[in-house]
């Protein structure tokens, strides 16, 4: 089903665009045909059940309910499999607050994007977003399916990880993500994964203050930041790779480096971003392409004094 989030959505907010204007964004929920789907096939044996949603639901989104995306990136289509089989275990104690994400998700979303237009006035149209059941991916975040970048929103993980207390962080943190790809070439090295998520939480603690480190996705599966702070060996070890594409010891919640915790770049990577803004607007950061580079560096070194070579 999809939804014209037009300005009838928007009465009151001054941000919102006129009925003649291109919407500021549509929206495709597919959650509830993963609900169905869950009802109609309960009770029915793991392997047929897989079978049955690779033909019944994976058709609504082709390209991200794909094994061969999961193969591209380093998985393997049994590990696929899994992550569908565990989706049918884990549902029924997400379920409640899945369905509520889904009936609040606009209004969630919506306050977020007004408020993230007011600091950058140029971000338009985010164009296509989709709320599904990613099967324990990802909360948020772009993906590139049939050769488009495309933003989306996995309620099953903001159902089991999100309390639902502020939400705006988090959607700030990744409408930056669309604008910024805007003016960013993507590459492959761990610097520019440093560079887009951790000025994607800077940006968000920035546009609002008093954000806890569990609001800006820190705390998993440690809390993040305190650990830098205190062992500035984890920036040496950054610098080291900046160059290198092994980006999943940084930013995979399956993957570490040896001493340290999953997920250490986006702490380190919001880390240099603040210290990089302190001489620098939000929109200065952002629209910097692969000359952020040495920025990233210089805060970095900033951060830690590391051993020669």
């Amino acid at each position: 089903m999809r939804f014209l989030i037009a300005a009838t959505l928007c009465l009151g907010l001054a941000s919102c665009q006129t009925a003649k204007s291109e919407p500021p964004f549509t929206l495709t929920d597919l959650t509830g045909a993963y609900t169905r789907f869950y009802d109609a096939t309960e009770g029915m044996p793991e392997a047929e059940r897989i079978a049955a949603f690779k033909r019944d639901v994976a058709p609504n989104y082709p390209g991200f309910y794909d094994a061969e995306r999961y193969v591209a990136q380093g998985s393997t289509a049994e590990r696929y499999d899994r992550q569908i089989a565990r989706s049918f275990a884990d549902f029924p104690s997400m379920r409640a607050k899945y369905a509520a994400v889904s009936a609040n998700f606009v209004a969630m979303l919506e306050p977020a994007r007004a408020s993230f237009v007011r600091a950058f006035p140029d971000l338009g149209s985010i164009g296509q977003i989709t709320l599904l059941h990613s099967l324990g991916e990802m909360d948020g975040g772009t993906r590139e399916i049939d050769g488009h970048v495309r933003l989306i929103f996995g309620a099953d993980v903001i159902a089991r990880v999100h309390d639902f207390s502020d939400e705006q962080p988090f959607f700030h943190h990744e409408l930056f993500h669309v604008y910024h790809g805007r003016y960013f070439g993507d590459c492959d090295q761990v610097w520019c994964g440093l560079w887009q998520e951790g000025l994607a939480v800077y940006v968000a603690a920035s546009l609002n203050p008093g954000a806890t480190d569990s609001q800006l996705l820190l705390t998993t599966p440690e809390p993040l930041r305190p650990f830098v702070e205190a062992h500035p060996g984890a920036i040496c070890a950054t610098i080291a790779r900046l160059d290198t594409t092994d980006a999943s010891v940084f930013f995979m919640g399956n993957n570490h480096l040896d001493g340290m915790p999953a997920r250490i770049g986006y702490a380190v990577g919001y880390l240099a971003a603040r210290e990089a803004g302190r001489t620098r607007t939000l929109r200065d950061l952002a629209h910097m392409n692969q000359a952020a580079r040495p920025v990233l560096e210089a805060a970095l070194r900033a951060l830690a004094t590391c051993p020669a070579g």
